[in-house]
């Protein structure tokens, strides 16, 4: 017993971050395996609960079974939980029950917050969990209300109008991509009113906590002095950047082709909404099958860059990419430094930049090539796109989730746990403890390019 305390003691917070996760897909398998969840008379195989599990977790949406026709309102309910589990974090909803309990929150667990929401020190730790369980939980309930409202024109009971509304405020801004509809967001392909609302939960949840905190400051401050964060002002422009790139670029693609026999203000919402989404959102408003491979390429690279560091998405994460193009830009003028609103980035970022999109890239194509094994009769596009969903938890898939293989299953299942835990937490857990440099060689230069 005691050598077995010293180990768990002796784990770095990252690898003890992990662990967390795996604790949570096997609470999620076993409150899914309950009785009642299922309605009467369906059965699904572990591997299957266990899937649905890890997509719940991993906030991904991505499903081998159909939602709507597998659990009950218990299930859904519980369905909703995991959700919450996945997109407020581990550690984020583990504080918020210890400052209920009246725990006092020591060094450990401050050092575990700071790894999970990838900050540099421990000081605010406490009020940071606070001010994003808040605003997500109030983003949520002004989503469900607004929803509710609305969806009483769309169902019959306000009872399942109020079901609907509270899953899809839920499942939009953890960025889950579930749906109890069984068709996402098809019925609402119209419906430019539903697609706004989604849209602005889909990127709330997405653009990252330390952005919405941010915010709420900036609002309620009087001192019209008020600083935004570097953070802040990347992640808010490379977010807004491929935002409208996405639109451009759906719109350039499929405009002639799936967009074709639609008006002008289809296509354009259409375009649009497929660009929020793809970034980690994972619902659709119409059979993504029918866009081109070029379209479904570049959503896959949309899914691979994915959401903003400390929020309910994955990927390689906003600031990553907008670092690596700033590096590029620079480089390329002979520049050593990256400098930008008034600041300079320092060396190591890149470093960690870099170090995650290698590793990202390596892992994409390692499961690309286990998946064209284990499922000889997907096309590479499926596949390319299936893999990139899983790692940037966003849910889209070309209708391959359903048939992939045992095997297939579980790849889809890593690549969807590594893109919630992130990059980062990953790298460390497999480094394990850091080791600092305590001498220098000469340095010497090396022939590149």
């Amino acid at each position: 017993m005691n050598k077995t305390l010293q180990k768990i003691k002796s784990l770095t917070p990252a690898q003890v971050i992990v662990s967390y996760y795996f604790v949570a897909i096997a609470f999620s398998f076993l409150l899914l395996s309950l009785p009642n969840v299922h309605l009467p008379g369906i059965k699904i195989s572990w591997i299957d609960t266990l899937f649905t599990a890890v997509s719940a977790v991993s906030v991904t949406g991505l499903t081998v079974i159909n939602i709507s026709e597998t659990y009950s309102i218990f299930g859904i309910a519980v369905l909703l939980f995991i959700l919450q589990l996945g997109g407020i974090g581990i550690m984020s909803i583990g504080t918020f029950f210890w400052l209920l309990v009246g725990k006092r929150i020591g060094l450990r667990e401050r050092q575990l917050i700071m790894v999970d929401h990838n900050q540099f020190n421990m000081s605010g730790a406490v009020k940071l969990i606070r001010e994003i369980i808040k605003i997500l939980l109030l983003i949520e309930a002004v989503g469900a209300v607004i929803f509710t409202l609305y969806f009483t024109q769309y169902f019959d009971g306000f009872d399942e109008a109020l079901l609907h509304g509270i899953f899809a405020s839920v499942s939009a801004t953890t960025n889950g991509g579930f749906d109890i509809t069984g068709q996402s967001m098809t019925p609402y392909f119209n419906d430019y009113f539903v697609q706004i609302i989604n849209m602005i939960l889909i990127i709330l949840g997405a653009i990252g906590f330390p952005v919405l905190i941010e915010l709420k400051e900036f609002l309620s401050h009087k001192n019209k002095k008020f600083r935004f964060s570097l953070f802040t002002k990347i992640t808010t422009a490379t977010f807004g950047a491929l935002l409208v790139i996405g639109t451009l670029v759906l719109l350039a693609f499929e405009s002639f082709k799936a967009f074709k026999a639609y008006s002008w203000h289809e296509t354009l919402f259409a375009a649009m909404f497929h660009s929020v989404s793809s970034r980690s959102g994972g619902m659709t408003t119409m059979d993504i099958t029918q866009f081109s491979e070029a379209t479904n390429l570049f959503m896959s690279a949309l899914m691979f860059i994915g959401a903003s560091p400390s929020s309910a998405g994955g990927g390689i994460r906003t600031t990553t990419f907008a670092i690596a193009i700033l590096f590029l830009i620079n480089f390329a003028r002979g520049k050593n430094t990256i400098q930008i609103f008034k600041r300079e980035i320092q060396l190591i970022d890149v470093f960690r930049s870099y170090a995650v999109i290698i590793l990202a890239g390596f892992m994409v194509l390692v499961a690309t090539m286990a998946l064209i094994l284990t499922e000889p009769e997907a096309s590479l596009i499926e596949i390319v796109f299936e893999i990139t969903s899983a790692f940037g938890t966003c849910g889209m898939s070309l209708g391959i989730t359903e048939d992939l293989s045992g095997p297939g299953k579980f790849i889809i299942m890593a690549l969807m746990f590594i893109g919630r835990v992130g990059l980062i937490s990953f790298l460390f857990t497999i480094g394990g403890k850091t080791d600092p440099t305590k001498f220098h060689y000469p340095k010497e230069r090396v022939i590149i390019g």
